[in-house]
């Protein structure tokens, strides 16, 4: 299990996507006409061999826009890459997790696991073929050369009214190691990250935030600044989510 995509929900859409490629320096989004099934528009940025993606509901009644109503900007859905499909798929059938909504390709399956048979978060398991490919980031993406390239989403903080439950439970669906307690919460290893549960707020559950390791690490903070948003110690709220930054390695 690796992290391979990560999204926001947002109202605008065309002003946030301007804003997240200003703040990260990432190029031209790819627009996917298929989300339109969900009710929504969206953009799909390139980052190292990942995606960060932003969506925005078309339409009344979607999940995200039900999201926006309670959260606010936000994180909103994470989609881990799997080399085994069909062992999720067994492994969710046998624990009696559900599915509502799978897709099959010749270069990718893809099934989206029911938030409430998980908790905190949309999450959704797909396996590209071959592994480095990536239907959902369009036709023409590639992968930046030098650090630029090497950027990565290294992990996931979920707020959660019970963090050792939610923990647990994420390590039971997904085929984890158990968690382990920090300072701050419970972590879950991932394939090159984590995803840690903390103390759910006034907002209530769901994503936290995500963690990034960005090509420039003063530029990036610049930008922040630019945008009148207040940086603690290398982090700062952007998109109703806290970004934590550190540099490639």
């Amino acid at each position: 299990m690796r992290i391979r995509q990560i999204v926001f929900a947002v109202r605008d859409l065309a002003h946030g996507s301007a804003r997240l490629a200003a703040l990260l320096g990432l190029g031209t989004p790819f627009r996917d006409p298929g989300v339109a099934e969900f009710g929504l528009d969206n953009a799909v940025f390139v980052f190292g061999d990942q995606f960060v993606e932003l969506v925005a509901p078309l339409r009344e009644g979607t999940a995200a826009g039900r999201l926006l109503d309670r959260r606010g900007d936000g994180g909103y859905m994470l989609i881990l890459q799997t080399d085994d499909f069909e062992r999720e798929r067994a492994r969710f059938a046998a624990l009696g997790v559900r599915t509502v909504w799978q897709a099959e390709h010749a270069d990718i399956r893809a099934m989206h696991l029911h938030p409430k048979d998980l908790g905190g978060a949309i999450v959704s398991i797909d396996q590209p073929r071959p592994p480095a490919a990536w239907r959902w980031g369009g036709p023409g993406w590639r992968v930046a050369p030098g650090a630029s390239g090497a950027r990565r989403v290294v992990g996931v903080t979920l707020e959660a009214a019970d963090p050792p439950a939610m923990a647990a439970r994420w390590a039971e669906v997904l085929g984890l190691a158990p968690p382990i307690g920090t300072p701050a919460g419970w972590r879950l290893a991932l394939d090159e990250g984590a995803i840690d549960f903390v103390e759910a707020g006034a907002r209530g559950e769901g994503i936290a935030g995500f963690s990034l390791a960005v090509a420039n690490l003063a530029a990036v903070l610049g930008a922040a600044r630019g945008q009148g948003l207040a940086e603690e110690r290398g982090a700062f709220m952007a998109f109703g989510a806290r970004l934590e930054l550190q540099s490639v390695r």
